[in-house]
Formats: C-alpha cells, structure tokens, sequence
C-alpha cells in the first residue's frame, strides 16, 4: 500500500543551517526533488538582498539561478523595500540532501515537498510500502540525520497525495531514476528504459515530457494538485 511519511529534520542535519542563523525568518518551499536536478526553491524573509546574501555564505547550498523578475535591480535602487513575498532560486544543495535524496531513491521512494522555518525542515515522502519506509528509516539513523516522523499515512489512492503526478508518472519517474536515467552521463538510454517499462520509445517520451511539464507547472504556481488525466 502506498504510504507517506511527514518528517521533521533539524537544519544542521540536511541543509542551510547557515541560512537559518543569519536569517531567523527565512522560510523555503520545494514542490519536489527528482535525482541530481537542481530543484526550484520559494524563499522568504525581510527583505530579497538580505535572503541572497544569506544563500549566497550558506555552503550547504549553491545559487544556480535567481528567477524572479526584479526590473529595479537593472537600475540599481535599493532592495531595502520588500517588493514580494518571496523569490524563486533554482539551488543546487550540498552533500548532505543528495545523501538524504538517494537513501529514500534507494528505497524506492520519492520527494513529494519539503519547506523550512525555524531552523528545521519539513519532508514529505512516498513509498510504496511500510517495508521501504522502515528500512528507508533505519537508514536515515545510520547516516545520523535525527528525523522526527510527524504522521505516516497510508493510501491506495494516489492523487490524494499532494503530487502533480498520475500514478504512472510517478512509477515512471521513480524506475527511471533508479536506472540512472537521470545521471550525467545516463547510465540507461530512452530505449533501454522503455523496455524495461514494456512500453514505446515514443509513448515513453511523452511520459516523460509530462511529468516533467506537471512538476514545473507545479514548481510555479506553487499548485500541486494532480492532473485528472494519467496519460
């Protein structure tokens, strides 16, 4: 049965530990986490110089990307004025979150979302049985990440999780990322996965393109209810 696991996870364990104690208000959001891509983060806090500055002297994390949109730093003024609630950063984090990420890939589970506020993460993850979730557990405890498991639910019914993806997108997702599709360079080609999956090259693909379209729709509007469809 599918279940998912809300954790709760000290900054000093996972990430932007540096961030929290330079930045007391700073609160992040993160729609999803599928293998090594830098994912998009929502951030928050008094003001955006102030936030960048903090991810900036953080070295847990790296900017890749500032995406908001801000026309009045072409023209130099202030960031003093807060000119939104929050700032898109496309991130790429340190040693300790990929560890975090292939313990629960390795036990055939995902990263629905996680967010941060006062100095602690939140996680939600979703596997496919209470097997995976145990071992999954006594892994984190192995590597020392003191997690706090807030509420573990099980579902047969997938789009009641909070997912962009069907259900087979996600089965997709999860076999492509443990096959190494995703690696740079791919340890499996499109072909070779579509084999294993026993679906076409083509069809495949299309999968693929679709839920990487739901996940980035969701990144951006910060909405993740799935789609109705399972292509």
């Amino acid at each position: 049965m599918t279940t998912v696991v809300d954790l709760e996870i000290p900054a000093d364990r996972l990430g932007l530990d540096r961030t929290f104690n330079r930045v007391p208000v700073f609160e992040f959001h993160i729609g999803g986490m599928i293998g090594d891509f830098p994912p998009l983060v929502w951030a928050s806090g008094p003001d955006r110089r102030t936030v960048r500055q903090a991810l900036e002297a953080d070295p847990s994390v790296e900017i890749i990307a500032d995406l908001t949109d801000d026309p009045r730093n072409d023209r130099g003024d202030s960031d003093d004025v807060r000119e939104c609630d929050r700032w898109l950063y496309r991130l790429e984090f340190g040693s300790r979150i990929k560890l975090f990420q292939h313990l629960v890939s390795e036990n055939e589970g995902a990263v629905l979302e996680a967010s941060g506020r006062d100095d602690r993460w939140s996680v939600q993850l979703l596997f496919h049985d209470r097997r995976a979730v145990s071992e999954c557990h006594a892994a984190f405890d192995q590597y020392d990440f003191r997690v706090d498991v807030a509420r573990v639910t099980g579902t047969n019914d997938l789009p009641s999780t909070r997912t962009p993806l069907t259900e087979t997108q996600y089965e997709t997702i999860c076999k492509a990322h443990e096959l190494g599709y995703f690696d740079v360079p791919r340890e499996v080609t499109l072909k070779e996965l579509a084999a294993e999956l026993d679906v076409s090259h083509q069809a495949l693909s299309e999968r693929l393109r679709r839920s990487h379209a739901a996940l980035v729709s969701a990144e951006l509007s910060n909405d993740i209810a799935p789609p109705k469809i399972d292509p």
